[in-house]
């Protein structure tokens, strides 16, 4: 079973991702990865901190003369910024040192972990929680949803595309994003091939950073090329849309996830919103994709459509009342360096969860200790299919 694990804080010497049951003879780099990075850092409304800490990619093992090994690989992203937080974040006994890097955080952020992971954990200091809660956490996720895309392109000849739906109120129009899109969505600066809604979602972007707010927004995942069979119907944590659905609310400042049509499917009659089937050119055909790729917990060969809410950053530059928790007293939040808004990265960190989750699917379907092997069990699965059902 694919399974994969985070480590590391936003301030640390670096975050670590685990991957563990990936099979050998995948191509991978750190290239790869560095190239996956890149897309996460990219996009209009990100703060300063993107344009001077850099991802230092090492794979520390798990991959050899650039195709995985059949181990568990293990991706360290180092912080370029952690000589000056060396000291604040020492995890050696002692005061902290001087300075108000490492003055103690008792005015927790509303809308953050700072408040609930202070109570849960015993802390009187926000520090120990904000720096592992911190979207930083995200840069691990991806660098493992690299090595999981790289398989399913690999193993399935399935790519997947992430892009912004809409971002400050304003929606982007036009026809869902396909593989060939993938080179423009990542030069586009909010991750979306409308022009138009690029131009006006810039400007509310622009705006907010001159009102100090912040801003959220509604990114997509679309899944191309996966097989019909991937997940089940027969318990609950098997279901396809379920484990999708967790995976992308895991992630950091996400509130909703829809998969296929969603909350509108609810307004609509049952003969508007389910999937009608055709034959055509004596292949199985669905009129629409309403479900998003997905029936009864299983994929059904049509494209996985995954999309989810991202509220505004919680780190308001204007600072949010709250308590102090050393007094008890009104206060001001605490204001740590913020984006103004991280939905084009929030979609690049939907598509690695994705590409995750869905790399499990086909492994637990299909087996195999190497990429060639899984490819010879798709290719049995797709020809034991009776025609008829084709």
């Amino acid at each position: 079973m694919l399974r994969w694990l985070t480590a590391g804080e936003s301030h640390g010497p670096a975050v670590l991702g685990l991957l563990e049951g990936m099979v050998a003879g995948v191509e991978m780099s750190p290239r790869t990865v560095g190239q996956a990075l890149a897309r996460r850092r990219s996009g209009h409304g990100r703060g300063a901190r993107m344009g001077f800490e850099a991802d230092q990619v090492e794979i520390i093992g798990g991959v050899w003369r650039g195709a995985t090994t059949g181990g568990p690989i293990a991706i360290s992203v180092a912080n370029s910024e952690w000589p000056k937080w060396r000291q604040v974040m020492s995890p050696e006994p002692g005061p902290p040192p001087p300075g108000a890097r490492a003055a103690k955080l008792t005015r927790p952020r509303p809308g953050h972990a700072d408040l609930p992971g202070m109570v849960k954990y015993g802390h009187d200091d926000a520090r120990a929680v904000l720096e592992r809660s911190s979207a930083r956490e995200t840069a691990a996720r991806v660098a493992l949803g690299a090595v999981a895309a790289a398989f399913l392109e690999q193993a399935l000849g399935a790519r997947l595309v992430s892009h912004v739906v809409a971002l400050g109120g304003v929606s982007a129009d036009g026809p869902r994003p396909l593989p060939s899109d993938v080179a423009a969505l990542d030069a586009s600066r909010l991750r979306t091939l409308d022009p138009a809604a690029d131009a006006a979602m810039a400007a509310a972007v622009d705006q907010a950073r001159r009102d100090q707010e912040t801003l959220g927004g509604v990114v997509e995942v679309i899944a191309y090329g996966l097989p019909a069979g991937l997940g089940s119907h027969v318990q609950a944590d098997r279901r396809l849309d379920a484990a999708l659905a967790g995976a992308i609310m895991s992630i950091q400042a996400i509130k909703a996830v829809e998969i296929g049509l969603g909350l509108a499917a609810a307004a609509l009659p049952g003969s508007a919103v389910h999937d009608q089937l055709d034959r055509q050119d004596g292949r199985l055909v669905r009129r629409t994709n309403n479900a998003g790729g997905i029936e009864g917990g299983i994929s059904n060969g049509e494209p996985v459509v995954v999309r989810a809410a991202m509220k505004p950053i919680p780190t308001v530059p204007r600072a949010l009342a709250t308590i102090d928790t050393a007094t008890g007293a009104p206060a001001q939040a605490h204001h740590q360096r913020s984006d103004t808004t991280a939905v084009p990265a929030a979609a690049v960190v939907a598509e690695a969860m994705a590409a995750l989750v869905l790399a499990r699917a086909a492994l637990e379907k299909f087996g195999g200790d190497h990429v060639r092997e899984t490819r010879r069990n798709l290719a049995g699965h797709l020809a034991a299919v009776p025609e008829t059902m084709r």
